[in-house]
């Protein structure tokens, strides 16, 4: 965790591989810790095509037996048909934004929404941006996207900035 801490979370993530692949994982920790899905997250990367959304949006009924009995994932029925229904839903944002990028960081301008949090202070599970976010994820037909997905989300590809204030990555992704 603190590897991660120090070296990915809030870093401003610009690639659509890797937003899928946070959205993804944000997803399938619903209910669980952060701790669980990191310690899966190569597993996940070998078994989900290294989140190649063009291949996931193809699996069939058979890949999705496969994915139910590996237990290096979690093994959810419900998580793992909504990443490839996310996959379908993520390559028509792509065709239609020209990058899941370009579609995701509007929610926030284009830019990192920075917070000055003293402390330990409380960090919001969501917030307006997440809520406007989940609503029109949900809409376009993603699951798993409720606003704290969103929220953590943000968090993970830096589209916020949640950093302490007197932790040294505030200031180095400020």
């Amino acid at each position: 965790m603190i590897r991660y801490h120090d070296q990915e979370w809030g870093v401003p993530v610009h690639d659509d591989r890797t937003l899928f692949e946070f959205l993804i994982l944000e997803g399938a920790q619903a209910g669980l810790s952060w701790e669980t899905v990191l310690r899966k997250r190569d597993r996940y990367r070998e078994v989900f095509d290294d989140f190649d959304a063009r291949k996931i949006a193809r699996y069939d009924a058979k890949k999705t037996r496969a994915l139910l009995a590996d237990p290096g994932i979690i093994r959810n029925r419900l998580k793992i048909s909504a990443t490839i229904s996310n996959a379908q839903a993520f390559l028509a944002a792509q065709q239609e934004f020209g990058s899941f990028d370009s579609y995701i960081w509007q929610f926030t301008e284009g830019r990192t929404l920075q917070h000055d949090r003293r402390g330990q202070g409380i960090v919001p599970a969501f917030t307006a941006v997440s809520d406007a976010m989940s609503k029109a994820l949900k809409k376009r037909g993603f699951r798993f996207v409720g606003s704290t997905i969103c929220y953590a989300f943000m968090q993970a590809t830096g589209m916020v900035n949640d950093h302490a204030r007197d932790c040294f990555r505030w200031a180095e992704l400020r």
